[in-house]
């Protein structure tokens, strides 16, 4: 009987093992993206430019948009569900993004509109930290605004470095979200 017992409970262990590393797997991969450079800079930066993929598979022009970095690491921004970026992640387009300016360190990664409430939380609570316009209640994303469905909270994964100088072309054919060819770009 004995023996019995330690077998469950060895194989108890093992399955919680596998489960902790199957979870964290996807924030190890997503941060292996990014150099440190890249994350300092992240971290340290007001905007980052977003292009989504139209589709007949161009890019879209690359805007401007706040933004905060969760606590996974993964990028959380807040907008409009009726603006195109949001229409284009909601059907499943990836996220092209440049890093501090249209010129920065780009990344492809997978985006997704967030329905869990604590992510929403995140942005609501860190944009006025981050934004005095936020603070001051200008473009203040809320509870309310949310629920409501004025605006959307979107996560973004990093999931591929693009190459250094990658640009944005507006109309140009986006890169493949699984593209091999640009994940070991130079960092």
């Amino acid at each position: 009987m004995k023996s019995i017992r330690v077998r469950h409970a060895y194989l108890l262990c093992a399955a919680l093992a596998l489960f902790a590393i199957a979870i964290a797997i996807p924030i190890v991969a997503a941060a292996d993206v990014l150099s440190s450079g890249d994350r300092e800079q992240l971290s340290n930066s007001s905007y980052i430019y977003i292009a989504t993929v139209r589709k007949d598979g161009n890019q879209s022009k690359a805007v401007p948009v706040w933004f905060i970095v969760g606590k996974d690491g993964r990028v959380l921004i807040e907008t409009s569900p009726i603006s195109w970026k949001a229409k284009r992640i909601g059907r499943g387009s990836p996220a092209l993004v440049w890093i501090g300016s249209s010129t920065g360190p780009a990344f492809i990664g997978k985006a997704a509109i967030v329905k869990d409430a604590l992510v929403q939380d995140e942005v609501i609570e860190q944009y006025p930290k981050k934004y005095t316009l936020a603070w001051i209640g200008f473009a203040r994303p809320s509870r309310a605004k949310i629920d409501r469905g004025q605006i959307v909270v979107i996560q973004i994964e990093p999931i591929n470095k693009l190459p250094d100088g990658f640009a944005s072309q507006p109309g140009t054919p986006a890169p493949a979200i699984d593209a091999s060819s640009v994940r070991g770009a130079a960092r």
